[in-house]
């Protein structure tokens, strides 16, 4: 995914047209929902003199709200990263008295219509590309509860033992989480199917899931317990 701000090496910012004056947490706004959206646009090599323009304030200027450009990009990943992201979706995630199929479903539409959206999924893959810390840091922080969460609860209601490894879980829980986002970068970014269809194949996602999950849990076959050896005359038979 070639970044648009190859393009903007070559062009000169333009001149500044002055703005009316801001309360000071009121232009530090202002000046955050622009890089996230510029910076979504022309990823994360996107330079500030740029942005600077486009909020309408010098590079200067945007240099007394945000130090750095690194600041500016860790409060990016706070209000476009992390923050769509509502814990409280797990807890309904939990209650038993909904089927397991219509929680999961409530679960992935809300995720999908909160956080895998267009310009979140945009900054993801940038910053992804660019090496830049956002994605280790949402997958420490947010994707791995959620896999924790996801497994655990249909483990539950399923009857399926779990592996003790967390790592193994998870690994688990990604047959249908990578699933969901495959799909809305499919229909996002690559913009091959519409929300129908969408819609159609992350239902047969977890439905996969949930008939899938007993046996994934099942051990190998050389992890099982071997019977009892029988023993004739003090020799194993």
């Amino acid at each position: 995914m070639k970044a648009k701000s190859d393009s903007l090496r070559t062009t000169k910012p333009k001149r500044i047209t002055p703005r009316r004056h801001l309360r000071y947490d009121d232009r530090r706004a202002q000046i955050l929902e622009k890089a996230i959206l510029f910076f979504s646009e022309y990823g994360l090599t996107g330079q500030t003199r740029h942005l600077a323009v486009a909020c309408g304030v010098s590079q200067r200027l945007l240099y007394r709200y945000f130090t750095n450009k690194a600041a500016l990009l860790d409060e990016v990943y706070r209000e476009a990263i992390a923050k769509p992201f509502d814990e409280a979706w797990l807890t309904d995630l939990g209650d038993a008295a909904v089927p397991l199929h219509n929680r999961l479903r409530q679960f992935y539409a809300r995720y999908s219509g909160s956080v895998l959206q267009r310009r979140w999924l945009r900054l993801f893959l940038y910053s992804a590309l660019a090496e830049n810390p956002m994605p280790s840091a949402y997958a420490d922080s947010i994707v791995n509860l959620m896999l924790d969460v996801v497994v655990r609860i249909a483990a539950r209601d399923l009857g399926a033992a779990l592996p003790q490894d967390v790592a193994e879980v998870r690994r688990l829980g990604w047959t249908l989480h990578g699933a969901i986002v495959l799909g809305g970068i499919r229909r996002h970014i690559y913009r091959i199917i519409d929300d129908a269809a969408w819609q159609r194949e992350s239902e047969c996602a977890i439905d996969t899931f949930l008939a899938a999950l007993p046996v994934m849990c099942r051990p190998a076959p050389s992890e099982r317990r071997a019977p009892a050896e029988r023993h004739l005359d003090g020799v194993a038979a």
